[in-house]
């Protein structure tokens, strides 16, 4: 029990971990083809395209894991990253604590 409640805080820490975020993903792009492109760059960890579950569709956003920060600052030095003829919005990903993050109650 103990085992999964620990699996679980380290799936939510990872989830934390990403190194860039891009947004204007065309709806014809997969997960598959985004690690290829961006691979182009260095090695790519992991890529998490977010899916809605109720019409099926990406979300046109994901997060990017690279192996090394020299990868990360080799994305963000490109200019543009243009996929299946779309400009992606690339950008880096803001670590906040917890105690960073606005209240919405506020």
């Amino acid at each position: 029990m103990a085992a999964a409640g620990a699996a679980r805080a380290a799936g939510r820490r990872s989830r934390q971990l990403f190194d860039i975020f891009v947004a204007e993903v065309p709806w014809t792009v997969s997960s598959k083809e985004l690690k290829e492109y961006f691979s182009q760059f260095g090695s790519v960890q992991r890529c998490q395209l977010p899916f809605d579950r109720d019409t099926g569709f990406h979300r046109r956003y994901c997060w990017i894991k690279f192996s090394t920060p020299e990868v990360v600052e080799n994305v963000l030095k490109k200019d543009s990253h243009i996929l299946e003829g779309s400009k992606l919005a690339v950008r880096q990903q803001t670590r906040r604590r917890h105690s960073q993050r606005r209240n919405p109650r506020e």
